[in-house]
């Protein structure tokens, strides 16, 4: 046979290209095993309990009317999410921007909540994803990049002095309890940014995250960092939803490409109609785990927006508005750019509007 006919120096290079490339794909499993092996201690351990609670609150972000979800009283709030105290409600109107921070009873913890990309600008987010990274300027991060326009959404904007002043008072009422932050879609960004932020700069040790449909938002160095620092976070993406899936992931420029960090919890539908049900799969400890919503292309918008059956969007998807009633409106102090925090003191039940 024609493949048999070879000369000595022929073999010994053959023989050679063997050797170095099975070399080198020992080294390459090797190095894969390491990573696989240093995000795999310690993951966060999925409830399924807890997940059907904290996306209430990712839901209930999205209202516009400020005064019923001031209260807890709009059409999102109660049910598994009763007894929730909200000490403070950020409103950004210059970047369309929603974030609360309250205490909840079940589970007894502080928790922040993130909202997302509101619907009418949903399609134009989404090609912006494609935007270049940014170097995270945190302790100890070298050559960690990050997503520019999530980072800034968070740090350069009214969320993050808001957030943080919250959660200071309410640990000095309620004490040392757990943080809990969510958020869906960009929200689940500036989550991450948040949990960071609180662990590294304000050395909090008790900080769990929640994500659902959130996209990547750095390279594998700092889904490394991140998974090391806060190891108590779950994404959890739904069947075909496309923004997990971005920005893109590209295998082999493993230093450019985005990555997520652990752990996914995948949800999809086996079966049709009436014999359809619900899996929910525990990835590996990868952040990109094949098996998972990496197995399926993400081409749907409409999966993005349902998550455990729950609406993942705006009450009023066409603006970017709110609404309040005539108290708030006569007794608020907006700034310039007409941003909006309602405040209340954890020891006091009356409603207090700041600049």
């Amino acid at each position: 046979m024609v493949f048999l006919h070879f000369n000595f120096s022929m073999k010994k290079t053959w023989w050679c290209f063997i050797f170095v490339t099975w070399l080198c794909l020992f080294s390459f499993s090797d190095a894969r095993t390491e990573l696989k092996a240093r995000h795999t201690e310690h993951l966060a351990q999925y409830n399924h309990t807890l997940a059907l609670i904290l996306v209430e609150y990712a839901s209930a972000v999205y209202l516009s009317d400020l005064t019923q979800l001031f209260t807890w009283t709009c059409s999102r709030c109660g049910h598994l999410t009763e007894g929730f105290e909200i000490i403070e409600l950020v409103v950004d109107v210059e970047h369309c921007l929603q974030a609360f921070v309250g205490v909840a009873e079940d589970p007894h913890a502080i928790i922040i909540a993130f909202r997302g990309t509101n619907g009418h600008s949903l399609q134009n987010w989404i090609e912006d994803l494609y935007w270049k990274q940014h170097e995270i300027n945190y302790p100890d991060m070298d050559d960690a990049m990050v997503h520019r326009g999530f980072y800034t959404a968070y740090h350069n904007t009214t969320i993050r002095p808001a957030v943080l002043g919250a959660v200071e008072r309410a640990k000095k009422f309620y004490g040392d309890i757990q943080i809990i932050v969510i958020g869906h879609s960009m929200g689940g960004a500036m989550a991450a940014f948040c949990a960071l932020d609180l662990t590294v700069n304000k050395q909090e040790n008790k900080v769990q995250v929640m994500t659902f449909g959130q996209p990547r938002i750095g390279n594998g160095v700092f889904a490394s960092l991140y998974s090391e620092l806060i190891p108590n976070t779950i994404r959890v993406t739904h069947d075909h939803d496309m923004v997990p899936h971005l920005p893109p992931y590209y295998y082999y420029l493993p230093q450019k490409t985005y990555q997520h960090y652990p752990r996914e919890v995948w949800l999809y539908n086996i079966g049709l109609g009436s014999l359809a049900y619900r899996v929910e799969k525990i990835c590996d400890g990868s952040g990109e785990d094949p098996s998972c919503s990496r197995s399926v292309s993400g081409t749907s918008i409409t999966d993005h927006l349902v998550y455990y059956g729950l609406d993942m969007k705006s009450d009023d998807p066409e603006a970017c508005r709110i609404v309040t009633n005539s108290y708030v409106q006569n007794t608020s102090i907006r700034d310039s750019k007409g941003n909006l925090i309602l405040s209340r003191d954890p020891a006091t039940p009356f409603l207090q509007l700041r600049r």
